[in-house]
């Protein structure tokens, strides 16, 4: 397996990958470029030396046919009427292919058979013409035979050869212009494969420095890709993402930081308490007692502190929770019965107007820490003589729990902080309580994870009024998430 910190070879990285694809494209398209201009001009050369060739022999082999029989006399007369020719060789035969006509001046026919396949297919068919040509040695050679036929009767045949090289010249040329504009396509290509292939990959190797500084551990790397494409959308996303990830290592740093002093706290009372005990050797009992019991109220601290991190870290890991139908009236006369001792104790009057018919999609045991936490939270932090008043309505899509108090109420700059974990508004007053700051932060990630939403504002009197919403329940499938 490759260390992802080793450095690609160079043949194998995307640079090179990219500029030989370019080039093999490049070289393809130019490849084509080369062949077919080329075919399709020298077929439409060879069309148009068939109709020329074929033309001329037809019209001379008209003109040859006035009379049953060709004679040497005859056609040489014909020939001289018609003025003469350009072709490399003119060729006129009788019906048996004896050579009546040759302008060849080396190699002359006359008076001899021509064996010439042009010839032979021509006399054997009547009215067939033949043609040939062929593209080679920088020329076009082409052959064309027309029958002379006279009264339905083939008594002749007129043999042409041409030899062009001009147009071959001209297609040989175009066939050398392409080669040479290829050529410097070629290394164009080659240039701007090695540039745009390096900017694509030296904007690729940025990034992944990026990545590579990120993950040792500084999240407050940024990278800056210009261009407005897919790679500097990547970055503009991998940005975001480790803004993020420096937002959550903050969080997670605050986190156990607070959660390491709000540890520690109880844990150096149980131990000065504890060396109290141990150094002092004639206490008396009543003070060791008094010792061992606040021994006893640190630990049960602890014990919540603990159990409260617990709650926060599986909420935190997102596992999947079973929701059913739940009454929330039900569980708000459960916590409201639990916490009758606590608020007869504070001398708080808690009373409650629950509506019927208030169902949610949640768990009974989430619904009973939200609603236990606020109106715990509500009867804790009262004033004697003072009231909690519990509401729960539900009103069309919303099933809605109001929790408020008659207390000393919230500053305005400290509402948006009291759902952060391990904040308290009161410190001082909120230790003395048995407070750890974990409350409200659970009631607010509960809340969100079911669908809903919990808001804090002050009352216009005094005190404080917390209000949660959830989606309500019809009996067939949960209302809008808020």
């Amino acid at each position: 397996m490759r260390n992802p910190t080793e450095r690609v070879p160079f043949w194998r990285s995307i640079q090179v990958k990219f500029a030989l694809t370019y080039i093999l494209i490049v070289a393809a398209v130019l490849s084509l470029l080369n062949t077919y201009p080329l075919l399709v001009s020298r077929d439409l050369v060879i069309t148009s030396k068939e109709t020329s060739l074929q033309s001329q022999a037809g019209f001379i082999a008209g003109a040859l046919a006035v009379s049953e029989t060709l004679t040497e006399e005859g056609v040489e007369q014909a020939m001289e009427d018609l003025g003469p020719m350009t072709f490399n060789r003119i060729m006129i035969t009788g019906p048996t292919g004896l050579v009546l006509y040759d302008t060849e001046e080396v190699g002359n026919a006359r008076g001899h058979y021509a064996l010439l396949w042009e010839i032979t297919t021509a006399l054997r068919d009547t009215g067939n013409d033949v043609f040939r040509c062929e593209y080679r040695d920088g020329a076009f050679r082409s052959w064309a035979v027309a029958p002379v036929v006279y009264r339905n009767m083939v008594i002749g045949a007129v043999y042409l050869h041409e030899r062009d090289t001009e147009q071959a010249s001209l297609l040989l040329g175009i066939q050398n212009n392409l080669r040479n504009i290829s050529f410097v396509i070629c290394a164009v290509a080659l240039v701007m494969s090695v540039i745009v292939s390096g900017a694509i990959t030296r904007r690729i190797a940025a990034l992944l420095r990026a990545i590579r500084i990120v993950r040792e551990g500084e999240y407050g790397h940024r990278v800056v890709i210009k261009g407005g494409d897919e790679l500097s959308q990547l970055a503009g996303e991998f940005n975001e993402l480790t803004g993020r990830l420096q937002t959550t290592e903050e969080v997670r740093r605050r986190f156990v930081s607070d959660a390491s002093h709000e540890l520690k706290t109880p844990l150096a009372s149980i131990r000065l308490l504890t060396d109290s005990i141990l150094q002092t050797g004639d206490m008396d009992p009543a003070t060791v007692k008094d010792f061992v019991s606040d021994i006893g109220e640190e630990a049960e601290r602890l014990t919540r502190i603990s159990e409260k991190l617990l709650t926060l870290t599986r909420m935190d890991s997102a596992v999947a929770v079973a929701e059913v139908p739940v009454d929330v009236k039900r569980v708000v006369e459960k916590v409201e019965h639990m916490l009758t001792p606590l608020a007869d104790e504070g001398e708080v009057t808690v009373e409650t107007d629950l509506q019927e018919d208030c169902m949610v999609l949640a768990t009974e045991d989430d619904l009973y820490q939200i609603a236990f936490n606020l109106m715990e939270n509500a009867v804790k932090y009262n004033l004697p003589g003072g009231s909690v008043t519990v509401t729960l309505r539900g009103a069309g899509d919303l099933v809605t729990l109001t929790v408020e108090d008659t207390g000393v109420g919230i500053p305005e700059e400290d509402l948006g902080k009291v759902f952060d974990r391990f904040y308290r508004v009161d410190k001082a007053r909120s230790r003395a309580a048995g407070g750890t700051g974990l409350g409200l932060s659970i009631v607010r990630d509960t809340v969100r994870q079911h669908g809903g939403a919990v808001t804090v504002r002050r009352r216009e009197s005094e005190g404080t009024c917390f209000e949660v919403a959830f989606p309500r329940w019809y009996g067939e499938e949960k209302g809008g998430a808020l």
